[in-house]
């Protein structure tokens, strides 16, 4: 039997525009708290909050993106969503104060917030459904090379240019993102209702309850992962690292690359569980790595095996949310899944952070790794005994 076409032209247009679309975003993401710092003398509560606000505006937009969906289109909603982020990027080129720089940063996260629903949305719609795991492995990359490129580019350019210059690059490639995003066509969905059911006030209009059991799951992961995205650089900074340090996420990056092609096919062959159980041992194997690392190789292993662990984990989930999904509510799926995700990479650090003045940065990846332990368990109640009842 025929495999069906996974490589659309709808396919690797949408990955596209959410490669330079998340490329844009994290090119300001991990310099925002320096530039509140440098050009405003933000203090370092202030500096991570210019940061953090950020997610915040994105978790605004996903509660409402969800059901917007249904009711004007998810293509819309993405050419939407950009307009809104490209122009908001243009604001941070006008000289102000800190308190409109945490404006700005909470509606540019509401920007990204819709176009990225939509585009998880249309992927989901345009994957044949026997390729579902693949597919959305393969799409995953696209954000999974932005985390990699857009924080090595945006050092580089303030390093050498200065901070406007990053802005204006930002600017450029927000920009380029809407003429891809013009090619997509969107699929006809059956809506069954779902736009007349948004307009009463009913918690299915902001959550998907068949993707709320792995979007648990997921909030917990994301919790311990948050650690390592918030903490990394001082970490490697205090243990004389600073060189592995800069070499982290590019490693983390490589991993998933080379393993989301094999691990995405695993799971449409073998089911979730057989990605799902190794990628959360291999992610506590990478904390633990973390927490004793002493030289730059097993500071890079750790890199290395959360990339394999962590960064597969979060493809299947998503997976597993839209495949436990009715069509015409994937746009509540995905909403769903990145609202739990959000939260706990959001606001882990803040949580987290209070751990460090007390047990230091290697006791907190120590204490991560019984949380992934933990996370282990509550996958196999929420939907790991489900998953292994229906291959038997």
């Amino acid at each position: 039997m025929e495999k069906e076409k996974l490589w659309t032209k709808d396919f690797i247009s949408i990955s596209l525009v959410n490669f330079v679309m998340m490329l844009s975003m994290y090119l300001l993401i991990v310099t925002m708290a320096s530039y509140a710092t440098d050009t405003y003398g933000a203090s370092t509560s202030m500096a991570g909050l210019a940061s953090s606000i950020f997610i915040i505006g994105v978790l605004f937009a996903r509660l409402y993106a969800g059901k917007e969906i249904a009711r004007i289109g998810s293509k819309k909603m993405l050419i939407g969503g950009i307009l809104f982020f490209v122009l908001i990027t243009a604001l941070y080129l006008i000289p102000s104060n800190i308190y409109v720089l945490l404006i700005v940063r909470f509606l540019h996260g509401v920007g990204i917030g819709f176009a990225a629903t939509a585009t998880g949305t249309i992927v989901a719609q345009v994957v044949p459904a026997s390729r579902k795991g693949e597919g959305i492995s393969y799409f995953s990359l696209s954000v999974i090379l932005s985390t990699a490129v857009g924080p090595l580019i945006g050092l580089a350019m303030i390093n050498e240019f200065g901070y406007q210059s990053m802005f204006i690059f930002s600017l450029v490639v927000g920009l380029a993102s809407l003429p891809i995003a013009l090619m997509v066509n969107e699929p006809v969905v059956d809506d069954q209702g779902e736009a007349n059911k948004s307009r009463s006030f009913s918690l299915a209009n902001y959550l998907e309850a068949n993707a709320l059991p792995i979007s648990i799951v997921t909030f917990v992961i994301a919790l311990a992962y948050s650690g390592t995205l918030s903490f990394i650089a001082s970490f490697a900074k205090e243990a004389e690292l600073t060189e592995a340090g800069s070499m982290y996420f590019f490693v983390y990056a490589m991993a998933v690359l080379f393993s989301r092609p094999f691990t995405g096919k695993l799971m449409d062959a073998k089911g979730a569980n057989s990605v799902v159980y190794p990628a959360l041992i291999a992610f506590a194997l990478g904390m633990y790595a973390l927490s004793q690392a002493q030289s730059s190789a097993l500071f890079l292993l750790g890199a290395a095996l959360i990339g394999l662990g962590y960064g597969n984990f979060q493809s299947v989930a998503q997976t597993i949310a839209i495949k436990m999904t009715p069509p015409h509510r994937m746009g509540m799926a995905t909403s769903t899944f990145f609202i739990m995700m959000d939260i706990g990479i959001g606001f882990g650090p803040f949580l987290l952070g209070y751990m460090i003045p007390h047990f230091g940065y290697r006791g907190l990846y120590l204490a991560m790794v019984p949380l992934i332990i933990a996370g282990v368990f509550i996958y196999y109640a929420l939907h790991g005994k489900k998953e292994r009842m229906k291959a038997t």
